[in-house]
């Protein structure tokens, strides 16, 4: 193991342990990540006194805080390709997570964004902590929920996916469990100790009975008291109508909604709400995330994902000049764009 890489990997009793290991970035993902991750999976896959794979953030901060947005920009500022090659490759890592035949724990203890929740929410033991911000926060840099986001938020109850995905608002422990993202609250001081347990398991059965016996209720959360005013507003057939009903409904949390709505990508917002409505008849995780690769690539190559990441990454004046301005003005033939198929270029999850 060097520390200086950045996916560290150390095996203590029956469990593997990765840590991602970009602390200075809080563990944000690169593509020889993504490719460190894959191969330590088929390490525990091969390997029969393995019984678990435990995934964690280096640095206290969080597991991680999404990809290099950066690395991102700089890419399709100089009209290259990497970006399209590592969300093929992660996206794909996504799926394989969903379906390891080994108990997969996720630490997701502090933040937790984008793409450190495909690594993470995707797995069959997720934890979240006192400490957890978990989000898909895309479009506020012009982007869309992916690493299999969409799909994960259309499973959440009533519109509140809809609710996280269109204004990628944080939540905390309770809430994560709520929607979805998560199963168990574990207080970040037992993690040590949870860990020291865990490496003992030596079937997957105690994996998952251990975790239990750590776990306790979650603070109590924000989401299940606004259901009402979330459930009404985001039912509303177009971004207009969900901003108009925000605005209107006399409530403060609704009305910072809408304004939240309001600093996004209008592009953005409109195909976000239309991938997490076509998630919810997707028949499985890989159809969703064939989806999303489909619309990444489409949003690679756009205006507003450069844009964005310049107003808030780079020159950080926080003014992103989106085009269209205006949701009125993202035309349905424009969002339809963002689904249509890539031809030989397809992911093609979901046929696999």
């Amino acid at each position: 193991m060097n520390d200086d890489e950045p996916v560290l990997l150390h095996t203590e009793g029956h469990v593997l342990h990765i840590t991602l290991n970009r602390p200075r970035a809080l563990n944000a993902l690169t593509h020889s990540m993504v490719r460190g991750i894959g191969e330590a999976l088929t390490l525990a896959a091969e390997d029969d006194t393995v019984t678990a794979v435990v995934i964690s953030g280096a640095g206290g901060r969080g597991l991680c805080a999404g990809g290099d947005i950066r690395s991102i920009y700089e890419d399709a500022r100089a009209g290259r390709r990497a970006s399209v090659d590592f969300w093929r490759d992660e996206y794909r890592l996504n799926a394989r997570i969903a379906r390891f035949r080994k108990p997969y724990v996720a630490f997701m203890d502090g933040i937790v964004m984008g793409g450190g929740v495909g690594i993470s929410a995707h797995g069959d033991v997720r934890i979240v902590t006192e400490r957890s911000r978990v989000a898909m926060p895309e479009t506020g840099i012009g982007f869309i929920p992916d690493v299999g986001g969409t799909y994960l938020l259309a499973g959440a109850p009533g519109e509140l996916g809809t609710h996280l995905a269109l204004t990628g608002r944080a939540v905390q422990a309770a809430d994560a469990i709520l929607c979805g993202l998560a199963d168990h609250f574990v207080p970040s001081q037992h993690l040590a100790d949870l860990t020291s347990a865990l490496a003992r398991c030596a079937t997957s059965g105690e994996v998952v009975d251990t975790v239990r016996r750590y776990a306790t209720d979650a603070p109590e959360g924000e989401l299940a008291a606004h259901r009402a005013w979330i459930d009404d507003c985001y039912a509303a057939e177009t971004v207009e109508e969900i901003i108009g009903r925000l605005e209107n409904s006399g409530l403060p949390a609704a009305k910072e909604a809408a304004a939240a709505l309001l600093t996004a990508s209008p592009t953005a917002l409109k195909v976000t709400l239309a991938a997490v409505r076509r998630a919810a008849h997707l028949s499985s995780l890989e159809a969703a995330l064939d989806q999303e690769f489909r619309v990444s690539c489409r949003a690679f190559t756009g205006h507003d994902l450069v844009e964005g990441v310049r107003a808030r990454i780079i020159d950080k004046d926080r003014t992103p000049r989106w085009r269209p301005a205006e949701p009125g003005d993202v035309t349905a033939a424009e969002v339809a764009r963002y689904f249509a198929p890539l031809g030989d270029q397809e992911l093609g999850l979901a046929a696999t």
